[in-house]
């Protein structure tokens, strides 16, 4: 497989959230018709005018043409208001760069994400290392608008550009074996700073885990990218996990590898702290974390004097996808 050359990240302007938002509303219209939308359409609508400052991230050649070209809605689209496309990139837990929430924004923004491999590995028929190009083509990347809930109480709403984790997997042939599929993020403390640091308190590189039901899930999505953008660094570039009903820190960011595997994975929060996050993360707010309440949550953007906070839904809101997932299961003690 070809590796392509470097094609560097080059931050410029954002279309504005309530230009974004026609764009919604008419990649939503489409929905109802009977054809498709055309190609052209989608890439008049990715070069609307600017209407702030905020950094863009165009990501690789192939994927901007591809973004350009072939953004279908889809099915899963919240109803609740966006957060805004300034707050989702300037807010976020990536400990590989920082452990406060403007760090990632901060130093991520050299972080090299073009040539990008991913290792499937374990119980599968069709192993290998795959150039990200590869892993994407063949697939129509899919617009879904999501509720993202944070264990630290806080939550955003997101549009994700991206594939349906499940149709990536069934490519690669999983044996009968593959009971768990784990996830690791890149292991690079030159361009992660925190993963070299002397004061770490994560084992490095970044591990998390689903269960095959889980992944297989329609709502489990592999994300490319946010608001019709390729996906900034600091979001997770060039490819994340996004798994609405579950706590944020199940979401693996800039992955590397993906294995099937037999046995539960030991994913790196619940080695860390196992008596405060489990390996399951289901968003509960029957079961509080040792340290605080998770009945309610603060959705951003928000300030001391508008606090802005919600109550919390069982699984985030998507019980009615996800739920059958873990009948009969205890989640109070598979946490």
């Amino acid at each position: 497989m070809l590796i392509k050359q470097k094609d560097p990240i080059l931050p410029s302007e954002i279309t504005g959230e309530s230009i974004y938002k026609q764009r919604r509303v008419f990649m939503q219209s489409a929905l109802g018709l009977a054809g498709t939308l055309a190609a052209s359409n989608v890439a008049a609508l990715s070069s609307l005018p600017q209407e702030d400052d905020s950094p863009k991230y165009p990501g690789p050649k192939w994927l901007q043409q591809q973004q350009q070209q072939s953004i279908s809605p889809d099915q899963f689209q919240a109803k609740d208001k966006l957060t805004p496309y300034k707050d989702v990139i300037s807010y976020n837990n990536f400990y590989e760069f920082g452990l406060d929430k403007s760090d990632p924004f901060k130093r991520a923004q050299n972080f090299i994400t073009d040539p990008w491999q991913v290792e499937i590995s374990g119980e599968v028929n069709k192993p290998g290392v795959y150039n990200l190009e590869d892993f994407v083509k063949p697939h129509t990347l899919q617009e879904r608008i999501y509720r993202m809930r944070c264990v630290e109480a806080w939550s955003m709403v997101i549009p994700w550009v991206g594939i349906p984790l499940a149709d990536v997997l069934k490519r690669f042939e999983p044996t009968s074996k593959a009971k768990y599929i784990e996830f690791t993020t890149l292991h690079d403390p030159q361009q992660m700073p925190q993963q070299g640091s002397l004061f770490g308190t994560l084992d490095w590189p970044y591990v998390e885990g689903l269960r095959i039901d889980e992944a297989m899930n329609p709502l489990a999505f592999l994300a490319t990218g946010v608001y019709g953008q390729s996906m900034p660094p600091q979001n997770g570039a060039p490819l994340r996990l996004v798994v609405p009903w579950k706590y944020g820190f199940k979401n693996i960011k800039s992955i590397v590898k993906i294995r099937f595997t037999e046995h539960m994975p030991k994913n790196t929060w619940h080695k860390t702290a196992p008596r405060e996050y489990g390996f399951y993360a289901n968003v509960n707010p029957a079961v509080d974390h040792p340290r605080w309440s998770q009945a309610t949550e603060r959705r951003l953007p928000s300030s001391l004097f508008s606090p802005n906070r919600i109550e919390t839904l069982p699984f985030n809101g998507y019980a009615e996808e996800v739920a059958h997932l873990y009948k009969n299961m205890d989640l109070r003690k598979w946490i």
